[in-house]
């Protein structure tokens, strides 16, 4: 216990994020427009490519990128930052989010110059929206066991790959251009982690369909898609192949750690404070204020933490784990505390903008858990990182 807990070693924002902060500030109030809290409780999911165009020119997208690639040779200090205050005002972030924290990385880490010099500008310039195909059916959040399989083929009479199977639940796909998959290239599902490669998908491909899967809440968020011999030019392989398991997993650090598992609730929860101001009923909830507080203070506390060690060039696998699983927790309690605060008195009178952000989060909260990995898949990390597996 000592070991994974000694793991997170207090560490703050340097100094310089402030005034960058402010900066982030300043460029929302001037450029977002004042929407009602269940608009912006859509943050997380939010896909508007007019507004990442825009997040863009200011050099906001692919931060962490090098400048050679376009990007803006910013730490992952500043990122967080970023992240924080985008998720905060309720910004649509979807577009860009997952080529900006993982697609853009992995490409830079593992790919070859060529896929360098051909993705990351577009990035950068928000004119390449990427998506994650990890997730199968019958296989959920148990990659090893992913059954989509690419297999050696003659292009043209050049070499290349033939791609087959299907991806399910996989984010804004339909708005995307690029899938990265993570795939089988050689032997059988029973063998795990061994012989999986990750490609880049150009969506637009013959053979690539997508069909959109409609959520509680009557939104499209999600997609299963199709590969019906796909074929992949030998330049759509990342890293080598077979080395797909290591590659992902130092790409999933960087997917469970941000602020984006820990303020996927905050719009209503700031919401339902500043509705409370207006009542003689926030004495009532001041207790359950402070928690919340509290428990936010720690969980950002803990994710500034693996930032660090992000920044350091570590790969904190377990430690994202332990921060995505208890954020997960934080997430979802809030609709339910709202919830259950508004039943107190049910004669009360009810901001109509609050009852409507609060049945949006409630539809949406039981997703939290499954988006980045079940909660069964970092309970079982963790305990392996405590010994207990």
């Amino acid at each position: 216990m000592n070991n994974l807990l000694s793991a997170f070693r207090f560490a703050a924002l340097p100094a310089g994020t402030n005034s960058f902060r402010a900066e982030v500030k300043a460029f929302l109030q001037s450029s977002f427009e004042p929407m009602p809290a269940d608009i912006r409780a859509r943050s997380w999911m939010g896909f508007n490519a007019a507004f990442s165009k825009k997040l863009a020119a200011r050099g906001w997208v692919g931060v962490t990128l090098p400048a050679q690639y376009g990007g803006a040779s910013l730490d992952a200090f500043s990122r967080f930052v970023l992240v924080e205050e985008l998720l905060a005002a309720g910004a649509p972030v979807s577009a860009h989010w997952i080529a900006d924290r993982q697609s853009g990385p992995l490409i830079l880490k593992f790919g070859t110059e060529a896929q360098r010099q051909f993705y990351l500008p577009k990035i950068c310039a928000a004119e390449a929206f990427f998506c994650i195909g990890m997730s199968e059916p019958n296989a959920g959040s148990d990659l090893a066991s992913v059954g989509t399989r690419a297999t050696r083929c003659q292009i043209d009479g050049s070499s290349g790959w033939r791609l087959n199977g299907r991806k399910i639940w996989t984010t804004n796909a339909q708005h995307c251009h690029y899938m990265i998959a993570l795939v089988r290239s050689s032997g059988e599902p029973q063998d795990r982690q061994k012989g999986l490669s990750q490609f880049i998908v150009d969506l637009a491909l013959p053979g690539v369909t997508m069909r959109p899967i409609r959520d509680l809440a009557g939104d499209a968020h999600f997609s299963e898609v199709f590969f019906d011999n796909v074929l992949l030019t030998d330049d759509a392989l990342i890293g080598h192949e077979g080395s797909g398991w290591a590659q992902v997993n130092a790409e999933l650090a960087f997917e469970r750690s941000g602020p984006e598992r820990v303020y996927s609730s905050i719009v209503l929860l700031e919401h339902w404070i500043t509705c409370l101001r207006k009542t003689p009923a926030v004495s009532v909830h001041a207790a359950t204020i402070g928690r919340f507080a509290t428990h936010l203070a720690t969980l950002r506390n803990m994710s500034i933490a693996v930032t660090a060690k992000l920044v350091n060039g570590e790969s904190p696998l377990v430690e994202a784990a332990l921060v995505k699983d208890i954020g997960t927790e934080f997430e979802q309690s809030i609709p339910s505390v709202i919830e259950a605060a508004l039943a107190m008195d049910p004669d009360a009178l009810v901001d109509a903008e609050l009852y409507r952000a609060v049945a949006y989060v409630s539809q949406m909260a039981p997703t939290y858990s499954l988006r980045g990995g079940t909660r069964e898949i970092l309970r079982g990390m963790i305990a392996r990182g405590l010994g207990l597996r």
